[in-house]
């Protein structure tokens, strides 16, 4: 009796169908996915970061841009009624924290004091700010601290009292 060889199974041609790999799939990220993730990250980091702002900054600059503001009005108020105006810092007598404007009438002072309780100011180089009634005051300059920041409004005397940095103006 002649053997026979048993039958010999012929190779398939990989396809690649579902379940057909027989390399094993590899598991984690690609450099690429992590680096979009990183990137993301980073875009909302930057955005929170610019969003909280330092409160105690904020209201110095919200300080400024109003006492920039009431000095404005009193420069034109002495103008139109042709009077010296001063602003003077400190109110009555245990009022520090407060200022007054000197030389308007009564009806047109204004407010006296700081929107925050703990704003601190110095007039520099003087006792006070004169306004008016001439359309050229000269320079001057105030500083506002709050808790560490300082921040100067400052004129040339023809140009309206703008914010700088304490630094800046020194």
């Amino acid at each position: 009796m002649a053997m026979t060889a048993p039958p010999v199974a012929k190779a398939r041609p990989l396809t690649s169908a579902p379940g057909n790999s027989q390399r094993p799939r590899p598991r984690g990220f690609t450099l690429l996915e992590v680096m979009v993730v990183l990137a993301i990250m980073a875009i909302a980091a930057a955005a929170v970061s610019l969003a909280v702002r330092d409160p105690a900054a904020a209201q110095l600059e919200r300080e400024a841009a109003r006492l920039a503001a009431l000095l404005e009005g009193a420069r034109a108020e002495s103008r139109s009624l042709g009077v010296p105006v001063r602003f003077v810092l400190g109110g009555e007598p245990g009022q520090d924290s407060h200022f007054r404007f000197v030389g308007l009438p009564p009806d047109a002072s204004g407010p006296q004091r700081w929107l925050d309780t703990e704003v601190q100011a110095r007039v520099l180089g003087a006792p006070a700010l004169l306004l008016g009634p001439e359309p050229l005051i000269g320079p001057q300059r105030i500083e506002l601290q709050l808790q560490g920041r300082s921040l100067v409004l400052a004129t040339d005397g023809l140009t309206p009292f703008t914010p700088q940095d304490a630094e800046a103006a020194k």
